[in-house]
């Protein structure tokens, strides 16, 4: 029988400045059992975002992270970092969070942050390089496949470690929604089971 019924369930932040669709795609994963975590935590630096919104109606802890031009970037690391230990959290998961993790937090959390990026890293990764500018750059490379990439994150834009990977046939007249709509489908799976086996790993 699994130790799975008898441990406590990893307790997961998630880290969304948008949509949320990955948190919800996660939230849905633990209440299934599909993951064997719980979110302990929902961090935003977007009051407005759909993520935010989730979080609240859920009564999901949420956390206003506050990464305005008049917050020192170190104190925001330190806010953040001391709320994620004040939650008890194992593991925290950047999912369309676009500001970079802080040293004091990548300390506290060695090897127990990771990312979802739209592309298959290393190319088309790196500082701006998110959402619609990634897919733009992949079609307007002439690429014939893309794909998702979990990683850790680390102080360098997306050149962390690569844990899993899938990809996409990009076919003659995607656009960058188009595009993005395709890797997202496969993009919420393979976070899923890439984090599953993480927790695996590291029971």
């Amino acid at each position: 029988m699994s130790t799975a019924l008898t441990r406590p369930a990893a307790r997961l932040a998630v880290l969304a400045s948008g949509r949320g669709s990955h948190l919800r795609n996660l939230y849905k994963a633990c209440s299934q059992g599909v993951l064997d975590a719980k979110i302990g935590l929902v961090v935003s630096n977007n009051v407005r975002s759909s993520a935010w919104h989730f979080a609240a109606s859920e009564d999901l802890p949420h956390w206003f992270c506050d990464t305005s031009n008049n917050t020192k970037s170190s104190a925001v690391d330190q806010a953040l970092a001391a709320c994620l230990i004040e939650h008890r959290i194992d593991w925290v998961i950047t999912a369309g969070y676009l500001k970079k993790i802080g040293p004091t937090t990548l300390d506290a959390f060695p090897n127990r942050i990771i990312n979802i990026h739209p592309a298959l890293l290393p190319n088309y990764g790196g500082a701006g390089m998110y959402g619609q500018n990634v897919h733009r750059a992949v079609l307007a490379a002439k690429e014939r496949q893309s794909g998702a990439t979990v990683h850790y994150v680390t102080a360098r834009y997306d050149e962390g470690a690569i844990i899993a990977q899938n990809h996409v046939t990009i076919t003659q007249g995607m656009t960058p929604d188009s595009l993005a709509d395709t890797i997202l489908k496969i993009e919420h799976p393979l976070l899923v089971q890439a984090l599953q086996g993480l927790l695996t790993h590291h029971d």
